[in-house]
């Protein structure tokens, strides 16, 4: 069984600044560039059978300077829908809704744990068969991979807030013998 490796985009304005960041569709900073460059020479002579990316430019624009390709478009790789809260940071929510997460709080307008596990599981089954013979990669946001990681580990969605994702970083899933595992984070 192979693995399945995990791109984080590169660095925008707003992931810079902690504010949530679904729908809006950023470019790169001029560092999220340059760190989105060095992640290809980490893939160099790696092959995959499958690279699915998140249509936002973010994470195509990743994948073009890492040299990773051909992109196949998946909107199952979208990142949480935040709804109202789209733009703003976890403190400024705070000042409405003092105990709020992502993980566990409500986001009006936007999605839940469980759907955006939902689509996660999608992209898993999707990707499952692949791994029998190959490689996958999958290029995305940082709450939507770690949904899907805790989801790849039969964890529920919401223990993705156990996974702290970097941007413009590699984390590899694959197999403990024919146990799910985590293999690389954050690299």
């Amino acid at each position: 069984m192979r693995e399945i490796v995990l791109v984080r985009h590169g660095q925008t304005e707003w992931s810079a600044n902690g504010r949530h960041t679904s729908v809006t569709d950023l470019d790169l900073t001029p560092e999220g560039e340059r760190r989105a460059r060095t992640l290809g020479g980490r893939l160099a002579g790696r092959s995959f059978a499958l690279v699915l990316c998140s249509p936002r430019k973010r994470a195509q624009k990743t994948a073009e300077l890492a040299g990773i390709g051909p992109l196949e478009i998946d909107d199952d790789l979208v990142e949480w829908n935040y709804g109202e809260y789209e733009g703003r940071t976890t403190p400024q929510i705070r000042e409405t809704d003092p105990t709020w997460t992502v993980w566990t709080g409500t986001t009006p307008g936007g999605e839940t744990a469980a759907q955006v596990g939902a689509r996660a599981d999608r992209v898993l089954n999707r990707v499952r068969p692949i791994l029998a013979g190959a490689d996958v990669c999958l290029i995305g946001h940082g709450h939507q991979l770690r949904v899907l990681t805790a989801r790849w580990l039969g964890l529920p969605p919401q223990d993705g807030a156990l996974f702290k994702l970097e941007t413009a970083t590699l984390s590899v899933l694959g197999f403990e013998r024919d146990t799910p595992a985590l293999l690389t984070w954050n690299a």
